[in-house]
């Protein structure tokens, strides 16, 4: 039997854009990260690599996986939310759904 590799991410899900009542801001995305309940648990996680993982119908280069790859930037409100820049924005389908939350680059 191989051995379980350890997992190199924390899990997320990404809520929404950043917005008002009425206007919103799709090149902030706001993440919530698995087990964070305080923006003092979020701080650890500023300047870690995001990373939206997919499939796709084509292939390209012999695979159909995608990544759009971001950063935590800063936290959100108190409940631990953290605000991110991804690369290209991610698509409004995704909302609820997982993102990877690496934990490098390290800052301990």
């Amino acid at each position: 039997m191989a051995a379980e590799q350890p997992r190199l991410y924390v899990k997320g899900k990404h809520l929404s854009y950043q917005r008002s009542k009425s206007v919103n801001n799709p090149n902030v995305s706001l993440i919530k990260i698995e087990g964070v309940d305080a923006p003092e648990d979020a701080k650890f996680y500023l300047g870690k690599r995001i990373a939206y993982v997919y499939k796709a119908q084509k292939e390209i280069r012999g695979s159909k996986i995608r990544v759009i790859w971001g950063k935590v930037t800063r936290t959100h409100g108190n409940s631990g939310i953290v605000r991110a820049n991804f690369k290209k924005n991610l698509p409004p389908k995704t909302f609820g759904a997982s993102v990877r939350v690496f934990l490098y680059p390290s800052s301990i």
